[in-house]
């Protein structure tokens, strides 16, 4: 079997991709999913919220999708479901197998990587305690109750606020459920503010920051669920301890992109993002091979994924299509306060008009300025009243200032500027430079 272009993952990424890439001339493409639907994640998130910047409307996920989905058909592009990709070459070579075609070997002259994201499960983060039934991930909560109907629980406590926890608070809220508390380890929420004040505030949940679960109790079923207060080393406090009598657990405690076939490809992948290193094209250390969506990080929204799945997919129509230039790279470094940045490296040459960078602090920010410099040369500012690690970020830097950094790494941070620590009166004041800013 010999295709143009093979993108691994049906989800919204890689509806895109594919749709993107049959635009710019790319006729022969296969698109594999391994559920038994397109649309991925999307088609159990039945709530709105959706498509706010794509579409300049709101929808529910299974909408969202479904638009993709259709333009796919309209498209006359390949897929195939229910099959599994068990390995990919860095000869671009795709070994899949499903239950109609049985083993197949698939050549492709380009590849783009979308497989999403998982969750981490209670194994991942080693909570102590039973091993009762009743201690879900919040998506298979969320799978359970929206597409199979069933109940997870009727008293339930939540450890970690990402989004998707957020959200089952108010699903199961809504459903009949009372959610006890929603604890979360950091000292700032996970997800999306607008999420906290819609899931939680408006039905009056607690959210407990800087706690963790340190015991589950039960025998066959949860019966209870220990909370406590942690220090600056998220350890334990003793004598913090809160007990909530439940019978339901639910971990929204991260996700982790879902990259084992990346690394047993041979991409060069970031420790930061725990995603492929990609440049200006989202093209993979590998040649050829292309990488969109929560596989590269996760994003807060899908709307982002189909931009990046579209930059993915033009650069592999290109790249067939031997329109793809060579040139020096330069780097993208994390600085004061960011987490990290994609994409990692950038050739001048292959930026239209500007380079579209994604980014993460590292705690909250209130009041400062976030900086792209090229040596000690400041190239763009941007003041910021509120930055925080459960809202990503996105900035646009213009080929022309791209250009001043020719041969330079590029640096983007944080600066906090001037605090004023004690005033006894006007002409005795004292400053504290924070951050180095002037």
């Amino acid at each position: 079997m010999k295709y143009d272009l093979v993108v691994v993952g049906g989800g919204p990424g890689g509806l895109a991709a594919a749709i993107e890439a049959k635009k710019n001339g790319i006729e022969s493409i296969l698109v594999i999913e391994r559920a038994k639907e397109l649309g991925g994640i999307l088609q159990q998130c039945i709530h709105n919220g959706f498509g706010l910047h794509e579409f300049k409307e709101e929808l529910t996920g299974p909408e969202y999708a479904g638009r993709f989905i259709d333009q796919l058909l309209e498209m006359n592009i390949e897929y195939k479901l229910d099959t599994m990709v068990l390995d990919v070459t860095n000869q671009k070579e795709v070994h899949a197998i499903n239950s109609k075609d049985g083993y197949m070997l698939i050549e492709a002259k380009a590849v783009i990587f979308s497989m999403g994201c998982r969750e981490r499960t209670r194994g991942a983060i080693s909570i102590p305690g039973d091993r009762p039934a009743g201690v879900f991930t919040a998506g298979a909560a969320q799978r359970y109750i929206n597409m199979e109907g069933y109940m997870v629980g009727k008293r339930v406590v939540i450890l970690g606020s990402g989004d998707i926890g957020l959200i089952m608070a108010r699903r199961l809220t809504l459903e009949g459920a009372e959610v006890l508390a929603v604890a979360e380890l950091m000292p700032f929420s996970g997800g999306l503010t607008r999420n906290i004040v819609q899931c939680l505030e408006d039905y009056n949940i607690p959210l407990y920051l800087s706690h963790t679960v340190i015991d589950i109790q039960g025998k066959d079923r949860v019966q209870k669920v220990i909370l406590a207060k942690v220090d600056e080393n998220r350890q334990p406090i003793s004598g913090t301890e809160i007990e909530y009598e439940c019978d339901t657990l639910l971990l929204s405690v991260g996700l982790i992109p879902e990259n084992d076939i990346s690394r047993k490809t041979g991409v060069e992948m970031d420790r930061r993002t725990n995603g492929p290193i990609v440049n200006e094209m989202m093209e993979t250390s590998v040649p050829g091979i292309f990488a969109c969506g929560n596989v590269v990080h996760v994003h807060d929204l899908v709307d982002f994924v189909s931009g990046e799945a579209r930059k993915a997919g033009k650069a592999a129509a290109k790249y067939i299509k031997g329109e793809v230039s060579e040139g020096e790279y330069i780097f993208l470094k994390n600085g004061n306060g960011i987490s990290y940045t994609v994409p990692q490296k950038v050739r001048m040459v292959n930026v239209e008009k500007a380079l579209e960078v994604f980014m993460r602090v590292n705690r909250i920010f209130k009041e400062v300025t976030l900086e792209v410099k090229a040596g000690e040369e400041v190239l763009m500012s941007w003041k910021k009243n509120h930055m925080a690690p459960g809202e990503m970020e996105r900035i646009m830097i213009p080929k022309a200032k791209l250009e001043q950094a020719q041969g330079k790494e590029i640096v983007i941070e944080v600066v906090e500027g001037r605090q004023i620590i004690a005033c006894t009166s006007y002409d005795n004041c004292t400053e504290e430079a924070v951050g180095g800013a002037k």
